[in-house]
């Protein structure tokens, strides 16, 4: 028996769960976002079929834009608890397998397993997916999590892959170093300034020098991560969360200083009742702001009582963040994050 890897990746989810509920849309180009109206301003897309994207249309990118780019397409409100509840059907249905669950995310997990035939392990759970819940999911198997990530997206929409470390310079030498999991752009441009554009390029580079210009921790992470090298473990424990946040764009830029002070007040208010609905505890206040420029700093305060459940102590902690913002300029956006007490 061996220990192989699995990531079960759900396709398209959050479309596919509207399409799920509506049949007659398949095969549709849908977007699903804000409230579903792309006449409205300032509403942006949460995610659209393979229809939508293959005609332009992303995640993030503004409701309206995509009904430009897409003027076909159908519009639909996002519905979280709708998302919750196919993902928690989900997650239990892979937990009936002999498998370790590491549930990775609404639409994510990564599956632990014994077992001498990981693709008809693959095979069976992506069947009984589809069967229980009426959604396609990609596969990846491999020998760390990180191979069993890629091998899911080679394996998009609806298959199965396998990628090892054997097999991992052939198939992942040639592309961009972009591409691996955990690189972002910032990290990509500091690369492309050392000439290492491609997965062999990094997996080829000395590890000295990726520590001399990324720091030890993220420079020795580089050098592992290019060569296919990544964690074996599953987490079993439940997901908890260690912050919990909500925002609202303004349909026109705010000026007012007071007005600002309402509206964040009115945030950590009502993200407040939902933490304290669920037994946590507040442990630091954080307030974003986004200016007409786009410009979106964010400033942090820890409560100076320690830990509370108390609403006017949280929504006092957000006035007092927000004063600290220079507020000459428009505000296009607001957002509160509460940083939450890890249970025992």
């Amino acid at each position: 028996m061996g220990w192989w890897l699995l990531h079960v990746d759900l396709d398209q989810f959050i479309a596919a769960v509207e399409i799920l509920r509506r049949p007659s849309l398949k095969g549709l180009p849908v977007v699903v976002g804000g409230d579903g109206n792309p006449e409205r301003p300032r509403q942006v897309v949460a995610t659209a079929s393979y229809e939508a994207r293959a005609l332009g249309v992303r995640s993030g990118m503004p409701l309206k834009a995509a009904a430009k780019r897409c003027p076909s397409a159908v519009f639909l409100p996002s519905d979280v608890e709708a998302y919750q509840a196919a993902s928690v059907q989900v997650m239990a249905t892979l937990a009936r397998f002999p498998v370790l669950l590491q549930v990775y995310g609404w639409d994510e997990a990564f599956l632990g397993a014994d077992t001498d035939e990981p693709m008809v392990l693959a095979a069976d759970v992506r069947q009984a997916v589809l069967d229980e819940t009426g959604l396609s999911c990609a596969v990846g198997v491999g020998d760390n999590k990180l191979t069993a990530k890629h091998a899911a997206r080679f394996a998009k929409p609806g298959g199965l892959f396998q990628l090892t470390g054997a097999t991992w310079p052939d198939v992942m030498g040639a592309l961009p170093a972009a591409d691996l999991w955990g690189v972002g752009p910032k990290t990509t441009k500091r690369l492309t300034a050392l000439g290492i554009h491609t997965v062999l390029d990094l997996a080829g580079a000395e590890p000295a020098l990726l520590i001399e210009h990324f720091g030890q921790r993220s420079g020795t992470w580089l050098a592992a991560t290019a060569v296919g090298t990544g964690d074996t473990t599953i987490d079993t424990e439940p997901w908890i969360a260690r912050s919990r946040s909500r925002e609202t764009t303004f349909l026109t830029d705010v000026t007012d200083p007071d007005e600002l002070a309402g509206h964040v007040s009115a945030l950590a208010t009502a993200l407040g009742a939902s933490v304290v609905a669920d037994g946590r505890q507040v442990t630091h206040v954080a307030v974003k702001v986004r200016f007409s420029s786009f410009y979106t700093p964010t400033k942090v305060m820890k409560l100076r009582g320690g830990p509370t459940t108390d609403l006017d102590v949280i929504a006092g902690t957000a006035r007092t963040v927000l004063a600290k913002f220079s507020l000459q300029r428009p505000v296009r956006l607001l957002g509160v994050r509460l940083d939450l007490e890890l249970p025992d």
